[in-house]
Formats: C-alpha cells, structure tokens, sequence
C-alpha cells in the first residue's frame, strides 16, 4: 500500500563521493523521468567520515555528465544512528556497506537495509570506481539497480 507521506530513501557507499551520490542523483532523475519524483525523497551518505565534506569525485562527476545526468549539489556526509527512524530504506552498494551500517544502526529490526543490485536478476556488489577506475561499469550497475528499484517499489504498491 502507498504511503501517505514521501518514502525516504538514502543510498550508502563508504565514502559518499562515487557510488552513493552517482545513485542518488540517477534515482533523482529517473523518477523526474517517471513522474514519480513527489513520492520519493532520495539522499546519500557514507559509512565511513574519510571523505567528511568533499565533493563528488570529478570522474563520477564526468561519467554523469555524459550520460546526461543532472548533478546536484553535494558534500559527503556519513550516516549516524539517528538517520535510522528518519529513512525507510537504506540501500548499500556491497556487503561491505550492509554490514557497516548495521554496526552504526544498531541492527536492522526493520529490515530497512538492502543492496542496490538486489533489485535486479543478478544480485551482487557494486564494484567502487575509487579503486576499479572503471566508472563505467560502475554507472551501468548503479542505471540497471535503480531502474529495478524502482520497478520494485511500484510493483509491490510502496509508492
């Protein structure tokens, strides 16, 4: 059933400055795309304070741009305990991130924690362009992620 109120929805890598922000501001323009923007708040954080306060790594920045997505203003910002009761769902790009914020959360009592790539047929991690490089690939899982979360959400009412 749909929420009377915008879903929130924070998408967390470790540093908030390649992966987590690349999902969000896709997420951001996809649902413009669907008109679905006024049901769903979309934000990022990291589950490290490494990169406290810096922007979007320039190469994820580049990578975005070409693919026509629109940047928004951002600064790394790690997640604390409280972000818990403000977000319905979290969404990592690895085990890794799972597991970080479970140690922040306290657990997961609500299940509010998954993986970007749950939400397609193949599952798994999403490689960090930090080390890979590769931010294309990176770009193509975040693009294929998002679009099957967003299939999931309207396809099982929660927006």
């Amino acid at each position: 059933m749909a929420m009377d109120r915008k879903l929130k929805i924070m998408f967390i890598c470790l540093g908030n400055i390649c992966r987590s922000p690349m999902a969000e501001f896709v997420m951001r323009d996809e649902l413009s795309r669907r008109h679905l923007d006024h049901l769903i708040e979309v934000s990022s954080g990291a589950t490290s304070y490494e990169e406290y306060g810096n922007p979007v790594y320039p190469p994820a920045v580049q990578k975005m741009k070409r693919e026509g997505v629109t940047i928004y203003p951002h600064r790394a910002t790690p997640i604390v305990k409280e972000d818990y009761d403000r977000y319905d769902m979290f969404i990592g790009m690895e085990d890794y991130n799972l597991r970080r914020m479970r140690n922040i959360f306290g657990g997961d009592k609500d299940n509010k924690i998954s993986k970007l790539l749950d939400y397609t047929s193949r599952g798994g991690d999403i490689a960090d362009p930090w080390y890979s490089g590769n931010f294309d690939a990176t770009y193509r899982d975040v693009v294929e992620g998002v679009d099957g979360l967003i299939n999931h959400l309207t396809e099982n009412n929660l927006i």
